[in-house]
């Protein structure tokens, strides 16, 4: 298992977490997301699932990857 820290940015309110949260936790291989204005912590394995996958699912849901 794999924890990163990924820099979000666009989101302002508990509706944007949510969103993101949403779309993390829907991706095969997450094992916890802990979702934050501005920040998502997630362990994943990543035998089933890479960063940047993680990092695409975010970017569609309307946000961007901040660095």
């Amino acid at each position: 298992m794999i924890e990163t820290t990924i820099q979000v940015d666009g989101m302002s309110c508990q509706h944007c977490v949510m969103r993101v949260k949403k779309a993390v936790e829907g991706l095969t291989g997450i094992a916890k997301a802990d979702v934050q204005v501005g920040v998502v912590n997630v362990t994943f394995d990543d035998a089933k699932i890479q960063k940047k996958e993680i990092e695409d699912a975010i970017v569609k849901a309307g946000y961007k990857i901040h660095g």
